[in-house]
């Protein structure tokens, strides 16, 4: 599985572990986010793109579990989430899996197995992201070698960016994308540079593909977080 470009974030306050497994996470190919605090993960959620959440159960302002059960009634309530802690007992366990966690690490982690859980968590979230030649959400069906996109056969005339758009989005239909993260992994812009251009490709893209819900398939603003491609 080709990880890069899939962003994991982590949710430690101790700056020496986060390090290390930031370290872990690059080499292996994420792009990585750090969060000290629940509160700066909450704060920061909304602009920045994170794919899957490494979650340790002590910080110094919540639980793991309150930040997970406010994750699960959020915007981004599908944001796979694997608890990285030191509480090893089996109620802990039990708990973290029952609050809605998708896995869990007990400290300290093997490097090969953390890495080879984080990939099996997205695989079954994501899928993988570079490797099939297909992407298909009926009625759309993405021939990425071609880069080309049709509607129930009926092929739409897509420019590049807007294509790499289309994808992107496709790829993380039900989650909230920054705009931030489409101007650095669709423009490879950073994301301090003002631009209207993504507002701009996401309304033709929106015409071209007909995300209105009339094909089951709509594509929305989010306020001050982004945008979403979500069934109608």
């Amino acid at each position: 599985m080709n990880m890069r470009g899939w962003v994991v974030g982590f949710l430690e306050d101790d700056p020496d572990q986060a390090g290390l497994i930031e370290l872990w996470l690059q080499h292996a190919g994420y792009r990585t986010s750090l969060f000290s605090s629940a509160a700066e993960f909450r704060r920061r959620l909304g602009s920045e793109a994170v794919d899957l959440l490494l979650l340790d159960w002590m910080l110094p302002d919540a639980s793991g579990v309150e930040v997970l059960e406010w994750i699960r009634h959020s915007a981004n309530s599908d944001l796979p989430v694997v608890f990285l802690t030191a509480r090893a007992a089996e109620s802990d366990i039990v708990r973290g899996l029952e609050a809605g966690a998708d896995d869990y690490v007990v400290k300290p982690p093997k490097q090969a197995e953390l890495l080879a859980r984080v990939a099996a968590v997205l695989r079954r979230h994501v899928g993988e992201p570079e490797t099939p030649t297909t992407l298909e959400l009926a009625p759309y069906t993405f021939d990425l070698p071609r880069r080309r996109v049709a509607i129930d056969g009926r092929e739409v005339e897509l420019t590049q960016r807007e294509f790499d758009l289309a994808s992107y989005l496709f790829r993380r239909h039900g989650r909230i994308v920054s705009r931030d993260a489409l101007l650095e992994n669709v423009w490879n812009l950073g994301p301090s540079i003002t631009t209207r251009t993504v507002d701009t490709h996401v309304s033709r893209l929106r015409k071209k593909l007909e995300l209105n819900g009339e094909h089951g398939w709509r594509l929305t603003a989010v306020y001050q977080h982004g945008y979403r491609l979500e069934q109608a």
